[in-house]
């Protein structure tokens, strides 16, 4: 009898731990699963962080709630409102008890007033008439269907065969590449900024997910092939941020590599795991939770949980490891304080490929603002580096 009861006490206490054992995994399972999904779903709408505290319409400036951003020197877009305005503002003009009063450039549209809903954005340019160039609308061809694209021909006298394609990156738009397309048009390039797969503006994938790159090469392979039919014979694709990882893996897959004569980087991923741990860290997430989102990215298992059509080899998209595959001339831009996408891999990859590979460091510049921050150096950098390394 005592035995008994001793048995069934034991039993019981185990049940209970084994149920709050269940409960903290299902909880931890939870946790993972929803990380994973982040990672690879797209965006449609970013957090709206930022505080306008102050417009002053007649100094023409806006004050703004102290954050890395809303303090970084450069010029911006300022959308407020839900996304329902925008404004372009400039250079900080001081900051004080927690807040930041910077020029005001413009405002395109919305009523620019104090509100907690808005956020600091790299774009600048929202439409590609703004640049006062002659720009196309046109489509690309892909597997997927029709894949709209802004074409921005070279000037009469530079001639059609030198082209770069614009790779924007993870959760951004065409956009993006806006601000590089003077930085080429003046040295005689004809600009293609291409969209791709579940971005909003190209055909979505059967899964709508994104696949780090591993997916969208094949949409930027297709702009490849529209370039050279178009007459390009010297093609210079660049990225920005998770587009870094798209243009790699494009470099690496691509049949049509002999037209590919460099790559330029903008804060790009050079290596997925680490810039999935880092924002993790950055997040205070247990190594076991993050470690178990990748292998819930990694695993045909994974598929019902995130979406996502296929797993995605993370380990293929370390190009530091893989550094012996890369052969083109590479600029990379990167700002150490990115705070999204470590600087670390591109340093790296930088050393290991120190024949191939230049790296222009900057510092305060943050993710994918460093022409935000230091137009003149940024723009120099490139076009010192076309004319030495591209033909």
């Amino acid at each position: 009898m005592a035995r008994s009861m001793i048995a069934k006490t034991l039993w019981t206490a185990a049940g209970v731990a084994g149920g709050l054992a269940l409960v903290a995994a299902a909880g931890a399972g939870f946790v993972m699963a929803r990380v994973a999904r982040t990672v690879i779903t797209p965006v449609r709408k970013r957090p709206q962080n930022q505080t306008v505290r102050a417009v002053d319409r007649d100094a023409g400036t806006v004050t703004l709630r102290s954050t890395p951003d809303a303090a970084v020197p450069g010029r911006y877009g300022l959308w407020f409102d839900d996304e329902t305005g925008y404004a372009k503002i400039g250079g900080v003009i001081e900051k004080v008890n927690g807040s930041v009063t910077r020029t005001l450039e413009s405002v395109a549209f919305g009523e620019l007033r104090p509100t907690w809903r808005a956020r600091i954005t790299g774009y600048y340019y929202l439409e590609p008439e703004e640049l006062g160039l002659p720009v196309q609308s046109v489509i690309i061809d892909t597997d997927l269907g029709e894949a709209p694209a802004w074409l921005f021909p070279s000037a009469d006298d530079a001639g059609s065969d030198r082209w770069v394609i614009q790779v924007h990156g993870w959760g951004a738009s065409r956009q993006e590449g806006l601000r590089a397309v003077r930085a080429f048009h003046d040295q005689g390039y004809t600009c293609l900024l291409a969209s791709y797969r579940n971005d909003g503006d190209a055909p979505e994938s059967a899964d709508r997910r994104y696949g780090l790159g591993g997916t969208e090469w094949r949409d930027i392979d297709a702009a490849i092939r529209f370039a050279a039919d178009s007459g390009a014979r010297s093609i210079v694709l660049m990225g920005w941020s998770m587009g870094g990882a798209v243009v790699l893996q494009t470099i690496t897959r691509t049949s049509s590599v002999d037209l590919i004569h460099g790559i330029v980087l903008d804060s790009p991923v050079i290596d997925w795991i680490d810039t999935l741990e880092y924002q993790a860290k950055l997040l205070r997430l247990p190594d076991p939770i993050t470690q178990g989102a990748l292998r819930i990215i990694e695993s045909a298992w994974g598929g019902p949980i995130t979406g996502q059509g296929a797993p995605i080899d993370l380990a293929s998209m370390n190009f530091v490891a893989r550094a012996a595959d890369l052969s083109l001339p590479t600029l990379i831009l990167h700002s150490d304080d990115d705070g999204f996408v470590p600087s670390t891999a591109s340093r790296a990859l930088a050393e290991a490929r120190s024949d191939i590979v230049t790296l222009v460091p900057f510092a305060v510049a943050l993710h994918t603002k460093l022409w935000n921050y230091d137009q003149e150096r940024w723009t120099s950098s490139i076009a010192a580096w076309l004319a030495e390394n591209i033909d």
